[in-house]
């Protein structure tokens, strides 16, 4: 597996991501993670939607909750049953459902990477050091082609939330 040392950093602490960095027009890496009832998901069954991709490092966080709040009001549910918002963390199943209930999440289907790091390391996100997913989002059009990849190259910064809806309104 690729290690990219100080590919990211983390408060200013520079940090290695590991697997291969997706680029748009690559066919979207296959994965499966872990849904908030135990059961598994993979890309494939999400087959002929446009799927947006939320990956934060910790839902309970002030930034990653910002951002699943952001996904969750203005890209979910937008486009019906064409396109799904899923929310990437390497937190487990059982927080996930916990934060999503409290915060009244209901358009985006949250999914833990936890077990295996198959999406994190697929995608080349995982941050290495802290075995959490780095703060990005990806757009992957009907045919299973990455359309958008925005990794940020500081965590503790907010995505280019107009660039990720554009991506998103140019599928449809």
């Amino acid at each position: 597996m690729i290690e990219r040392p100080q590919a990211i950093t983390f408060a200013g602490t520079p940090m290695t991501l590991v697997g291969n960095p997706v680029q748009v027009g690559d066919k979207a890496p296959d994965f499966t993670v872990i849904a908030n009832d135990m059961t598994s998901r993979s890309l494939s069954d999400y087959a002929g939607k446009v799927v947006v991709i939320n990956c934060v490092p910790s839902l309970d966080t002030p930034i990653c909750d910002t951002q699943t709040r952001w996904f969750n009001k203005d890209i979910a549910g937008m486009y019906g049953d064409q396109a799904v918002v899923l929310t990437i963390s390497c937190d487990l199943p059982f927080a996930q459902k916990r934060w999503c209930g409290a915060a009244g999440i209901e358009g985006v289907e949250t999914l833990s990477d936890y077990r295996e790091l198959q999406f994190s390391q697929g995608f080349g996100v995982l941050i290495k050091e802290l075995r959490l997913i780095a703060r990005s989002a990806f757009v992957i059009d009907r045919d299973g082609k990455i359309a958008y990849a925005q990794v940020l190259p500081e965590v503790k910064t907010h995505l280019d939330y107009d660039a990720v809806k554009a991506a998103v309104a140019s599928l449809f």
